[in-house]
């Protein structure tokens, strides 16, 4: 543009001077009129050479430019398109190759899903791939050597492209694979939530059972409570604590059972915990729970069995039914829950019943601990309770040394020295809980001649086998 200026300048200044300068000397008849005017037309020739010269370059300068401009293009188009592509890739990459790790169904099913959404994507990332193609071609027709706008090329693009086709396929199989685990872990979860909610439900209703009967050995054990502990109680007066012993043995029997049922949860409870199955939907039960609740019950069934054998011992021995709880309460000093006493425990809890065991220092002899230890334990080193109970039994006892001083007791309570007793005469003389228990355990009297006598009881045949053994 400034040569063409420059250009236009000298035509109106220099051109236009010379030819008005030679039009004036062939005016005025120059004697070189003819070589004036052959050095113009020369003059006139070139300049139009010129001009045509410089149109020429002129149009090659613009279809230079404008071949420029359309190179300019497709690099900025082919930068903000593989700018865009990349970042749409990048994400993209995050995402297939972020760990596939849920904790439900209800999570790979989301993620699966998430995933067909991805590929239904797909097909608009294909065609932004197909145009930087086409880009990456009509720049190259342009034989141009790199596009300085972007660091991107087509060759590192379509790697990109076989990476994205390559991650998709391993999403796709990590998918696979965790739907699997999952359905497994969502079986494991309902096969252990079908185990622990039979298992509550069956908690539930023996500690409701037991825990009724429990109540009524403990508070109205005097009407003989009837119970075989399925479910239908009775109160009934003609009922036996041996029977409700029985009973409660069965039952404790058939929760010591169940043992095996809560090992099966157990086992299933270490097999989610090593799958790292954090929750359960189907159930609210934990093995810990229920393994808790399982020891309550089979404690609830021992502190029943042994109140019925305490009040048992009771009524066979005559000691007090407070004596007895007072024995049992003393055993606390089992501070482990053994089931036994050792020997420093047991001489404490004399001690707390009153024994007066002399202090001695440790290593020296104490003969009068040892004579009784000599009693109740021969052996192992340790008291059960079952030990320390006939001890304390025997010790409340000792004033009562054969049968016939039972005989003569009975004997004493009927009139003319009979050799039985009536049924009127035993709750006259005794208590009603007393009586009760004698009149369900002595046999009918019979006379020299085999017969029954009305109302008439055979205490010595009763009180010899209290002491059978």
């Amino acid at each position: 543009e400034t040569f063409d200026a420059g250009l236009q300048a000298f035509q109106q200044e220099g051109i236009t001077n010379i030819t008005a300068l030679k039009d004036q000397l062939l005016t005025a008849k120059h004697v070189q009129s003819k070589a004036i005017e052959a050095r113009h037309a020369a003059l006139i020739k070139r300049w139009n050479q010129l001009l045509s010269n410089s149109a020429a370059r002129k149009k090659k300068l613009l279809e230079a430019q404008e071949h420029f401009r359309k190179v300019e293009d497709l690099f900025l188009t082919f930068a903000k398109k593989a700018s865009s592509f990349n970042s749409w890739f990048e994400n993209a990459e995050e995402d297939l190759t972020d760990p596939v790790r849920c904790n439900s169904l209800e999570e790979i099913r989301a993620l699966r899903e998430a995933h067909e959404a991805f590929r239904s994507s797909l097909s608009s990332a294909q065609a932004d791939f197909n145009q930087l193609a086409e880009l990456d071609q009509q720049i190259k027709s342009y034989q141009v050597v790199s596009n300085p706008y972007t660091w991107f090329t087509m060759e590192a693009l379509e790697e990109t492209w076989r990476n994205l086709q390559k991650n998709i396929k391993e999403r796709e199989l990590e998918l696979q694979k965790e739907q699997r685990r999952q359905e497994e872990n969502d079986k494991l979860r309902q096969e252990f939530a079908q185990h622990a909610n039979a298992f509550h439900q069956w908690l539930q209703e023996t500690t409701y059972l037991l825990d009724i009967a429990y109540r009524r050995v403990i508070y109205v054990y005097q009407y003989q409570v009837a119970d075989d502990l399925s479910g239908s109680c009775m109160v009934e007066e003609s009922g036996t604590l041996e029977s409700q012993l029985e009973a409660t043995k069965r039952k404790h029997q058939e929760i010591r059972a169940m043992r095996s049922q809560l090992k099966k949860i157990e086992d299933l409870g270490a097999a989610m915990e090593e799958a790292l199955i954090l929750d359960n939907k189907y159930t609210e039960h934990s093995t810990v729970g229920l393994a808790q609740q399982w020891d309550q019950l089979d404690q609830l069934g021992m502190r029943m069995q042994h109140n019925l054998e305490q009040q048992i011992q009771a009524n066979t021995t005559g000691v007090t039914e407070e004596a007895l709880k007072e024995f049992s309460m003393m055993f606390h000093f089992d501070k482990e829950k053994s089931g036994r006493l050792n020997h420093q425990e047991f001489k404490s809890c004399l001690r707390s019943l009153g024994y007066d065991l002399p202090m001695v220092e440790e290593g020296e002899p104490d003969p009068e601990f040892e004579a009784i230890l000599d009693t109740v334990d021969p052996n192992d080193g340790n008291v059960s309770l079952q030990e320390y109970m006939a001890f304390m039994i025997s010790r409340e006892t000792e004033n009562v040394k054969s049968s016939e001083e039972i005989e003569s007791a009975f004997r004493a309570l009927s009139a003319e020295n009979k050799p039985y007793v009536t049924k009127e005469e035993l709750y006259q003389n005794l208590t009603k809980e007393q009586a009760d228990y004698c009149l369900s355990h002595m046999k009918p009297y019979l006379d020299a001649k085999g017969r029954e006598l009305p109302s008439a009881f055979d205490f010595v045949e009763f009180t010899r086998s209290l002491f059978v053994n």
